[in-house]
């Protein structure tokens, strides 16, 4: 059982809940999300695994996770950016953060609070945990883009979100 922290819309915290429990009640809760870029410009993103509890198969950011409780979101975050994709010593910065509220045909209510981060690194290839990633590439903002347009259906709510806030 993995608990997560519940916030308001002003991301303090008021509480913690098992992380199921609170997608299934629709909690505001916080999240983090993390861009990489490489020295040519190209944004590394990833395919969720198929088994996850929501979005499974669906492109995304390169890392998206939830801080545990006591834990600092960036510290979170570098411990995320390690366990999943095996990268070490990346310095990321916080961009922006939002919250939005998206219910799933599966009965699952993503509500989130969520903390952007951008970081470089040239580091190829990551070292994939494949419970979490089913697939990865790098591309450039140009192509994920015009992608993005002609195939919305392919990525999750969220690294839309990102991508206006960054990339528009």
């Amino acid at each position: 059982m993995t608990n997560i922290i519940l916030v308001n819309e002003k991301d303090q915290e008021i509480g913690q809940k098992e992380k199921m429990q609170a997608h299934i009640d629709g909690d505001l809760h916080r999240a983090l999300s993390i861009q990489l870029y490489n020295s040519k410009g190209e944004l590394l993103i990833h395919k969720r695994a198929s088994s996850k509890y929501h979005c499974g198969g669906l492109w995304t950011n390169t890392c998206c996770s939830h801080p545990s409780p006591g834990e600092i979101t960036i510290d979170a975050a570098v411990r995320r950016l390690f366990e999943e994709l095996g990268y070490k010593q990346i310095d990321i910065k916080e961009k922006f953060s939002f919250y939005y509220k998206k219910k799933f045909e599966n009965g699952l209510t993503e509500h989130e609070f969520d903390h952007v981060f951008t970081g470089y690194t040239d580091l190829n290839p990551p070292e994939i945990d494949t419970e979490e990633i089913e697939d990865y590439k790098w591309i450039s903002i140009i192509e994920l883009k015009k992608d993005m347009q002609k195939n919305p259906s392919k990525y999750t709510i969220w690294f839309k979100e990102i991508m206006k806030h960054l990339h528009d």
